[in-house]
């Protein structure tokens, strides 16, 4: 690198300092479209990513570069949203994406080009910074991610690794919920539905995955089982009447003070069949808890069904 090169490198470096330009910011500053042309050939040490976006460099572009690529082709008043804008953010549980998704303004007239998504709406929120990039606020990026995904369980893990951390509430996702468009709305109306007086209950949903994916029939939530003689035997987090079937959730194990968490007693009557289970291997393990359940059930169907009916129980404290 010649003298002149080295100090052009620098100036630039300077004013662009994640390797991101726009042709246009280029040219203002005097240099010919012909000029920026030859410099992004395939020879060259710029690349254009994406038409109108130069990148200083012709290394492989960072994720962050990438962002940046995707936010200057949207334009100055665009902001991540979706996926990797709830990476920045905080939130962990989050599937894999390659794309970069941008809000617009609706009257601009920016397209989604390759590997940058642009969304125009009516509804532009007001961007924060995080990392010297704008962002949309977490739960307008997470219903936006939702929206474009397809399957429930995703959707359920981001949203309750967001909401259980402390990172946004359910409040705020329902009013972000209600304004958005209708189309992709479906999965996370599901999971937003199920937060219960404002708190999202994480181990009811660890134990809902379970329960769509044994392939067992459904059984009846929280049912307090009485033996024939009336008498309480305790409460079932699920239970399955027709074989005899319980399962119990060791709730006291994520109390906030498990010291003074009250004992849940064991399920205990003639015949009945039960499977306890903790939080954690609901999270961790649900594979395993699919099978223990699925052996338990085939155990029951080797012997007639206990003598045991049930009643709604009161909600979990």
């Amino acid at each position: 690198m010649d003298g002149t090169s080295g100090a052009l490198h620098q100036a630039l470096a300077a004013m662009f300092p994640d390797g991101v330009a726009a042709r246009a910011k280029l040219v203002a500053l005097g240099h010919s479209h012909s000029w920026i042309s030859r410099r992004c050939r395939e020879d060259g040490p710029w690349r254009r990513p994406i038409p109108g976006v130069i990148l200083l460099t012709k290394a492989t572009p960072t994720r962050r570069q990438l962002m940046k690529v995707a936010l200057t082709h949207a334009g100055p008043e665009a902001m991540l949203t979706g996926i990797q804008a709830a990476k920045l953010h905080g939130v962990r549980r989050l599937p894999p994406e390659r794309r970069a998704h941008t809000l617009i303004p609706h009257r601009s007239k920016v397209a989604t080009w390759g590997f940058a998504v642009v969304e125009r709406t009516i509804h532009l929120p007001e961007p924060v910074e995080i990392d010297g990039l704008p962002v949309a606020p977490l739960a307008r990026a997470l219903i936006d991610a939702a929206r474009r995904m397809d399957e429930l369980q995703p959707v359920r893990a981001m949203i309750h690794d967001a909401v259980h951390r402390g990172l946004c509430t359910p409040e705020e996702l329902r009013e972000e919920l209600a304004q958005a468009s209708t189309i992709g709305s479906a999965l996370p109306r599901i999971v937003i539905g199920a937060l219960q007086d404002g708190v999202d209950s994480a181990v009811d949903q660890w134990l809902e995955t379970v329960l769509e994916r044994s392939g067992l029939p459904r059984p009846i939530r929280r049912a307090e089982l009485r033996s024939a003689d009336g008498e309480s035997v305790g409460v079932a987090d699920a239970w399955w009447p027709q074989v005899g079937v319980a399962m119990q959730i060791r709730y006291d194990e994520v109390s906030l003070e498990p010291d003074k968490a009250p004992e849940i007693p064991p399920l205990v009557a003639d015949g009945l069949i039960v499977v306890q289970v903790s939080p954690a291997r609901l999270r961790d393990e649900p594979l395993l808890v699919i099978q223990e359940l699925r052996a338990a059930h085939h155990r029951a169907r080797q012997r007639p069904p206990p003598d045991i009916g049930s009643a709604p129980a009161a909600p979990a404290a």
